[in-house]
């Protein structure tokens, strides 16, 4: 990256062509291992998943209690 694009005049320039390295490795690359997509999106596939399946975990605590005659609330784990 530095030596394809230099010389560069200022250290600025090379920040931010630095800046944009980084942005196209985590934000634009596709990754066959991950099912061609970018690491970005596979973060956010997994992070939205996990809420999900914490949800409905949640959701089958909360009705299993309640169906016991004990509110979420007053309930302890």
């Amino acid at each position: 990256m530095i030596r394809k694009r230099g010389p560069w005049k200022i250290l600025d320039d090379v920040e931010y062509a630095t800046l944009e390295w980084v942005r196209w490795f985590n934000h634009l690359r596709l990754l066959a291992s991950i099912g061609n997509v970018s690491p970005a999106e596979y973060e956010q596939i997994y992070y939205d998943e996990y809420y999900w399946s914490c949800k409905a975990a949640c959701l089958k605590l909360t009705g299993l209690r309640n169906f016991r005659g004990v509110s979420f609330g007053q309930a302890h784990l």
